[in-house]
């Protein structure tokens, strides 16, 4: 008949917190979190201690079964340190807490699985237990090897039981079990890998990275790859400023190196000899080298290739890429794992459930980098393979921003359960765009080009991935800072610290003093006539940089409108400033008066209507100026007019606004440093303005609608002064 069979579902925590029965044998089952195979969360020591707290907490709330969930947790190779000669910091902390017996919001108790037989709730697997005809072993046998739920033996038996019998003699559970064991245990074909060192030759080019063999390999294949940056367009504002360093000139750019520079081996016809790149991969002891040489592979023999890797046959691409992964997932080289995650189509398992989660606290999502058509709608839950095809063909080429975007929809979902409140007013998540600003925020904060940021992005561990995009969805100051690491570290990737700025405007290492230590020390070993040496310090010692007082609010508005944040009661009030005139033109789209005939100002419908009109607007920054506008605007639904006039250009206003903004400038003599957008045409200062204030973005905003209904008026109605 052909029939598919059952679909396969996520098993959640609470179907791993129990004990299985099957044919008189205990089974306990790990939660699928810490399964490191199928995505590389779990590779993370801080995060997979987070999700534990996480899950624990589920557990507290939901599990209402009879007996108390058990939760086995195990403790592998990949949570000891670079040494091996101890646990994890992170692991051994969370260790510590669940002897004291609370972690997570939950009382917890830590012991072996053996004490936990009797108080555990069991579920019995009937349905697997073979006929009457065909059982496989008589009662005398079963009976000395089972397992009851009263008894103190060890839980392995089943296991050792199994495969101690030939594979004639296993009926298909057992044969499933010993499948399941051997896909879990990976074998190893790949060279070792060696520390770096200074004399280390690479098998391409030190200049040439992953990226641009994606580059050449893409065109070699005659695929479209259209370069998209990941960070913003629009420019930061410290590049705007002259410098208070006369010694500082711009970098110059590293040029792309053609394909012939790679040196890759090649045959009598010229194209690339896979069979000598085999070769090389042989004595390749670098962890990059390989990515390369299996991604060069990958493109033109496919993942299914058999390499005959050192005279073994069925040693595929698709297996050394896998066995690639858990070398880098070891080394925690994070862009490494993510860009082979996304070779190998790997997907999170509860990526659908994720989806569901924003979608039921009424916000959709977008992926993709923006605009349209590229970027995609998710406005309805969708299948698991379905939702997964989608990241990638939003993606594109790039495929560690796909697997990067499923990761921050993990996120996302974790922060909508646990703190809804960062998503007040947020109908919307455009995650390809929150990728954008994370990226332009290590841009800015490092002081770097934007392809720098986004190596940096792509090699931040998924916990400080994951504080990232909190501290952009609480509004919260975060600084960061390069760190560095321990010597004897195997990671190559840079460290960076992402912490939290606090009311004071320094981080706790300022307060504490070492970084005005460090500076102290800097200014000794400078010249007195250096411009290093200049700056401006507080009463409290602390010295103030050039760039910590500007582009502030650039930088808010820039982050609320890549995550299309606005005030509270927005949406009302554009509904009842609609009533009063005959629609809103933004960037060139009219929101006409009648939907206010066809939909409540409280409607889910309208408001998400009037979102999709200001996600026309390519410019994060620049549409937080144009809510700002319509704010002003639904100032004058609360007066006795019965009508504003026709349709009021809101692009029009802003723009008024910042003229009257330069006006002022100009007469203090503000002359060199007004640079404005070129795609806005607006002011970058305007843009790093307050709201409030004599030079304030609600007070030429205020002036601007003035003059904007001054000429709307008709003239029997009251003048505005």
């Amino acid at each position: 008949m052909k029939l598919s069979g059952r679909p396969y579902r996520h098993i959640g925590v609470l179907g791993t917190s129990k004990l299985y029965v099957i044919r008189n044998q205990i089974f306990t089952f790990t939660p699928q979190f810490t399964d490191q195979h199928h995505f590389y969360l779990a590779l993370d020591n801080e995060m997979i201690v987070e999700m534990l707290r996480i899950e624990l907490a589920y557990l507290c709330t939901c599990w209402r079964m009879t007996g108390r969930p058990t939760l086995t947790f195990p403790i592998t190779h990949t949570m000891l340190t670079n040494d091996g000669s101890d646990i994890h910091p992170a692991v051994l902390s969370t260790i510590r807490k669940l002897e004291d017996g609370y972690f997570g919001g939950a009382r917890v108790k830590l012991g072996n699985l053996s004490e936990f037989l009797t108080t555990s709730f069991y579920t019995y697997l009937t349905f697997l237990d073979p006929d009457c005809d065909e059982k496989l072993f008589d009662d005398d046998d079963a009976s000395e090897g089972s397992f009851s739920p009263d008894s103190d033996s060890h839980l392995g038996g089943y296991l050792e039981e199994t495969s101690s019998r030939g594979i004639e003699s296993q009926d298909k559970l057992d044969q499933y079990i010993n499948h399941l064991l051997q896909s879990t245990s990976l074998k190893c074909y790949l060279p070792p890998l060696r520390k770096k060192t200074s004399e280390d030759s690479h098998v391409f080019s030190a200049i040439h990275s992953t990226r641009d063999i994606l580059s050449v390999m893409a065109k070699a294949k005659g695929l479209e790859m259209p370069f998209v940056p990941m960070t913003l367009p629009t420019k930061v504002l410290n590049t705007h400023r002259k410098s208070l360093n006369l010694v500082d000139s711009p970098q110059p750019l590293l040029k792309q190196a053609p394909e012939d520079d790679f040196h890759w081996p090649r045959d009598d016809r010229g194209d690339v000899d896979c069979e000598k790149l085999v070769e090389q991969l042989k004595d390749c002891s670098n962890l990059q080298d390989q990515a390369d040489i299996l991604y060069i592979l990958y493109v033109i023999k496919g993942p299914c290739w058999d390499t005959n890797l050192s005279g073994q046959r069925g040693v595929t691409v698709q297996s050394l890429l896998s066995e690639l992964y858990g070398k880098a997932g070891l080394n925690q080289e994070w862009g490494l794992i993510r860009y082979i995650s996304g070779l190998l189509r790997k997907k999170v398992e509860v990526l659908a459930e994720a989806c569901t989660d924003l979608l039921s606290h009424q916000t959709q999502l977008t992926v993709g980098l923006p605009p349209e058509p590229r970027e995609k709608i998710i406005s309805a839950p969708l299948p698991p393979e379905e939702l997964t095809k989608l990241i990638y063909e939003a993606s594109g080429q790039d495929i560690s921003i796909a697997v990067l975007t499923q990761e921050i929809v993990v996120y996302l979902a974790m922060y909508v359960r646990a703190q809804p409140s960062l998503f007040v007013e947020m109908l919307r998540l455009r995650i390809g765009l929150i990728i954008q600003v994370m990226a332009t925020e290590l841009a800015r904060s490092l002081n770097c080009s934007g392809e720098e940021a986004s190596e940096s992005l792509m090699n931040l561990s998924p916990f400080d991935m994951k504080n990232l995009l909190h501290h952009i969805l609480s509004g919260k100051e975060f600084g960061v800072e390069r760190s560095m690491r321990p010597i004897h570290s195997s990671t190559s990737s840079p460290a960076i610290s992402i912490h939290e700025v606090g009311h004071t405007g320094v981080t706790k290492t300022e307060r504490s003093g070492i970084n005005r230590l460090r500076s102290e020390m800097k200014q000794r070993s400078s010249t007195p006539s250096s411009p290093t040496g200049t700056s401006s310090s507080d009463s409290g010692g602390h010295h103030i940089g050039w760039g910590e007082q500007q582009g502030q609010w650039l930088r808010r508005r820039r982050l609320d409108g890549a995550i299309n944040r606005v005030p509270v009661g927005f949406y009302q009030k554009v509904w009842k400033i609609l009533q009063k005139c005959h629609g809103l033109s933004i960037d060139g789209y009219v929101l006409p008066s009648s939907t206010t005939q066809e939909m409540t100002p409280q409607e889910i419908k309208f408001a998400v209507h009037v979102e999709s009109v200001l996600n026309r607007v390519p410019q994060p920054e620049y549409r937080q100026l144009l809510v700002e506008a319509i704010m002003v605007l639904t100032l004058l639904s609360d007066t006795e007019m019965n009508s504003i006039g026709g349709i009021i250009h809101v692009d029009q206003i802003v723009q008024v606004a910042n003229q009257l903004f330069l006006q002022d400038q100009m007469s203090i003599g503000a002359m060199d440093t007004l640079e404005k957008d070129q795609a806005t045409g607006i002011c970058h200062f305007f843009y790093d303005s307050a709201p409030s204030g004599a030079y304030g973005t609600m007070t030429y905003l205020t002036k601007a609608v003035a003059s904007h209904l001054q000429e709307l008026l008709p003239s029997s109605g009251c003048q505005m002064q």
